[in-house]
């Protein structure tokens, strides 16, 4: 999902809207639970979560109906119309207490140190600015707090990511809502400073062919002060 930023670095005041790209990703997702495999990406992504939880950019909520019992809330960010109303009525049926509001990635309308994990679910390839995007995410979590993460990226060898990179210069972005395909999620978390934990490769379809969005990595990250790291 896109959460607004300006190019300027200062977080635009305007909301997010992509209509016709939203419907679309609401039908595309609820039919990737099951013919994707989507529903067990997300218990693997959300198993032993527990406490405060903030999910950045929650789209439709299909999260919600994954998270432990032992999670205390969820405070979901949502910056498009749509969606998040969707993701309203997700919280209304998940088992744990979940509050969606509106916010941008880059400025998350919460408390510092506020949240005990944070989940990146199909976010940082949409944002405006990754590195500010995972600053906030270092602001909102406690010491030694966990991201969980499920990311497609740059994969598939030379030709593959040069066909992602040049997607991502032209027509890719226009038409969903600012994704793009060739950014390097884990890679990404480590320049943050965030102590990675353990993370896989993920292929999606995982028997089919491979497409530009196919190349996946979920894992575990925690915060850790800059005097920790190595």
């Amino acid at each position: 999902m896109r959460l607004l930023s300006t190019g300027s670095g200062e977080v635009a005041r305007g909301p997010v809207h992509h209509p016709l790209f939203a419907r679309y990703y609401a039908r595309l997702s609820v039919s990737a639970e099951t013919r994707l495999g989507m529903a067990r990406i997300r218990e693997r992504l959300l198993a032993g979560l527990s406490g405060r939880v903030i999910e950045i950019g929650a789209g439709n909520g299909l999260n919600f109906a994954h998270y432990p019992g032992a999670v205390a809330e969820v405070v979901a960010i949502e910056p498009e119309p749509l969606l998040r109303r969707l993701a309203v009525q997700a919280g209304l049926r998940s088992q744990v207490p979940v509050d969606v509001v509106p916010g941008a990635a880059e400025a998350l309308p919460v408390k510092s140190e506020a949240f005990d994990a944070a989940v990146l679910s199909l976010v940082l390839c949409s944002v405006q600015d990754v590195a500010r995007t995972l600053g906030e995410v270092r602001r909102v979590l406690r010491p030694g707090g966990e991201v969980r993460f499920f990311e497609h990226g740059r994969g598939g060898g030379a030709a593959m990511v040069l066909t992602q990179q040049a997607l991502d210069r032209t027509v890719w972005p226009a038409l969903f809502g600012g994704c793009h395909v060739s950014r390097e999620p884990v890679a990404a978390l480590r320049e943050a400073g965030f102590r990675l934990g353990p993370h896989r490769r993920v292929q999606l379809p995982e028997n089919g062919p491979a497409l530009p969005t196919s190349f996946c990595a979920l894992g575990v990250a925690w915060r850790q002060d800059r005097s920790d790291a190595p």
